[in-house]
């Protein structure tokens, strides 16, 4: 495409040039050739007016001496014989034929004759003697054509400048018009080929811009799908903890022998299988959406719900388990699916990573505008709350993929809330769940809620 433009521009830019050189030219022409017969009809003129006074040889030979013309031998003058007798006079050189002559003075107008080397003008001009006399002027061929040569050359090289010019900006444009594409092409092999990461920058034509924007958007949309799908495939593997949890803590029950040894295997063997499934599919942010208007759930019941299955868990490892604040409905604008997953992913990481008599606590406080939750345990804690916080970060524990506390985080910050981590009153780890009722920005709960934490807390 970019030669294309090229040889398009070319041609017109010459056809141009030609068109306009080329007449251009001919109208210089033609200016120096009334130029030079101007000035030879100007000095004829000028001899005129001396034949109309006297046809004395000796004073018309002074008159031609006279002019530039006949200084340099280039004028003549053609007087016919009188009437009563006489001879013909002819001063200066002639070069004009006779039947040039002759012509001239049976039509006295004025006439041009080629002549070796040159032009003649022939300049009838009536005597005295009621006769027709001819002033012959002389015209070399180089006064015809002074200053032809510089002005075509100048033409030329005027012309050859529009053409470079007009082929230079066409190559400009066309690179202008060509490399977006190219780019454009480029980003799309390198995104079927699998590199996610390719875009193209939006810039160039409006056209091509605008391909550009739509592919970007294409692309993001592309890593967007992969990302949820990823996400969704390492949620539905973390929910498989849960059940995992109680396959192993029943299998540590059942003493030795070959099928409790087989069973605790096969327990710890699906156990490795959903931890690579999460690993794998961990890198794609997640996305959770807040839930629209009139969505969510009584997280009292929840935690109700939810304890009651944990408690009997608790109750076999013999934990100590307390739960605070669901004597009354606290509505939350989360799914409830999704405030189980989290709560299961907190309450599988106590069972997981303390060891068996650790007790642990659940607290619901309902605020002006916040909910905010409490997991606690009084187990040896977290190191680093905030590399446990991140996504990927196994925490230093075998067997953890970070991905429980991520999907707790994301519950959170659906509702403009946020998660953190610190140190319980039971001494181990405690992890603060700020659910945002829609009062505030996230992490910021109300003023309420911070007292109501700080009264329990001092109670317990």
């Amino acid at each position: 495409m970019r030669w294309a433009l090229v040889k398009v521009c070319l041609a017109v830019t010459v056809m141009v040039v030609v068109a306009f050189a080329v007449p251009l030219g001919l109208v210089i022409k033609e200016m120096a050739r009334d130029r030079a017969f101007t000035n030879a009809e100007r000095q004829a003129a000028a001899l005129g007016t001396s034949l109309s006074i006297t046809t004395d040889r000796t004073q018309l030979d002074r008159a031609v001496a006279s002019t530039q013309a006949g200084a340099a031998g280039r004028m003549a003058v053609h007087i016919p014989a009188p009437p009563d007798g006489g001879e013909a006079v002819r001063i200066g050189t002639a070069r004009a034929t006779a039947k040039d002559l002759a012509t001239v003075q049976r039509t006295p107008r004025a006439s041009t004759a080629e002549v070796p080397g040159g032009f003649a003008l022939l300049q009838p001009t009536a005597i005295s003697t009621g006769q027709i006399a001819i002033v012959e002027v002389y015209v070399p061929e180089g006064e015809v054509t002074n200053g032809l040569a510089t002005a075509w050359l100048i033409l030329a090289g005027v012309g050859i400048a529009l053409v470079v010019g007009s082929v230079a900006v066409a190559d400009r444009l066309g690179v202008r018009m060509v490399q977006p594409a190219q780019r454009l092409a480029r980003a799309a092999h390198d995104l079927g080929e699998g590199r996610l990461g390719a875009r193209v920058p939006e810039d160039g034509p409006t056209e091509l811009k605008s391909a550009a924007v739509a592919f970007n958007s294409m692309a993001d949309q592309v890593v967007q799908l992969l990302a949820n799908e990823r996400e969704l495939a390492a949620d539905l593997s973390h929910r498989l903890r849960t059940p995992l949890t109680v396959l192993r803590l029943n299998a540590a029950s059942l003493g030795d022998g070959p099928a409790a040894d087989q069973t605790r295997a096969a327990v710890e063997q699906l156990e490795r299988e959903v931890d690579t499934i999460i690993r794998t599919a961990r890198a794609a942010k997640p996305q959770t959406q807040p839930g629209g208007p009139g969505a969510g759930c009584d997280a009292s019941e929840v935690v109700r719900e939810r304890m009651d299955f944990w408690s009997a868990l608790a109750e076999d490892e013999g934990r100590k388990v307390r739960v605070a604040g669901i004597d009354r409905p606290v509505r939350i604008p989360v799914a409830r699916p999704e405030l189980v997953a989290a709560l299961d992913a907190l309450l599988g990481n106590v069972f997981r990573h303390t060891p068996e008599g650790t007790a642990f606590s659940v607290d619901v406080h309902n605020g002006d505008d916040a909910v905010i939750i409490l997991v606690s345990d009084a187990g040896p804690g977290i190191a680093d709350p905030e590399a446990a916080l991140a996504r990927g970060n196994s925490g230093g524990r075998d067997g953890s993929t970070g991905l429980g506390l991520d999907i707790v985080r994301r519950v959170a910050e659906s509702t403009g809330g946020d998660v953190r981590i610190g140190r319980s009153v039971l001494g181990g780890t405690e992890v603060r769940i700020w659910i945002g009722l829609g009062g505030r920005a996230a992490g910021t709960p109300g003023r309420r809620g911070h007292r109501v934490v700080r009264r329990r807390r001092a109670q317990h």
